[in-house]
């Protein structure tokens, strides 16, 4: 396992082992062990997949309460993935980090106190993660995906699919934030 910091202080991107030859691959897309000595330790409970068409672009989403730390990872097809740090504490409070994710190997840790969303860029996608803790729909909350301040460059193809849930997202200045 592969553990590369990004820009924002608590995530990475992981790559794990894969193994393959003319009749597949196999490779181990989670081990306890090694996540416990080179991210930190974490408890997941709940596991999530989503099916995308192409275009579709599903947050930036939080729980203002009940945080989810998330390992996420696109098992087919292609996304660009983007997490906002959110913690007013951080060093990196307000910032920003994407990255392609087209490989099932490849995967980002989301800690708990970020905004998540990501964009699909081909025509099907299923997108996998593991969540720290349960979905409490009371505590959900939407960053506006488009936020100037932000400017995530999300390498859109026309306008982006959305849920009416994002298209009511709250700017940057007026989301709910961490301590």
């Amino acid at each position: 396992m592969k553990v590369t910091e990004t820009n924002l202080i608590d995530a990475c991107v992981i790559e794990v082992d894969k193994y393959g030859d003319d009749r597949g691959f196999f490779m181990e897309s989670f081990n306890e062990q090694k996540f416990l000595k080179d991210v930190g330790f974490y408890s997941f409970v709940q596991d999530n997949h989503s099916k995308s068409s192409k275009g579709v672009l599903r947050g930036l989403h939080y729980q203002i309460e009940h945080s989810q730390g998330k390992l996420v990872r696109c098992i087919w097809g292609a996304v660009y993935d983007a997490i906002v740090d959110l913690r007013k504490s951080s060093d990196t409070f307000g910032q920003s980090f994407g990255i392609k994710l087209d490989r099932p190997e490849l995967q980002l840790w989301v800690p708990p106190g970020f905004a998540h969303g990501f964009y699909t860029l081909t025509d099907s996608v299923d997108f996998v993660y593991k969540t720290t803790d349960y979905y409490h729909p009371e505590h959900d909350r939407t960053l506006l995906w488009n936020d100037p301040v932000l400017n995530i460059d999300w390498g859109l193809d026309g306008e982006p699919l959305l849920s009416a849930k994002d298209v009511k997202g709250k700017t940057f200045e007026e989301c709910e934030k961490y301590e």
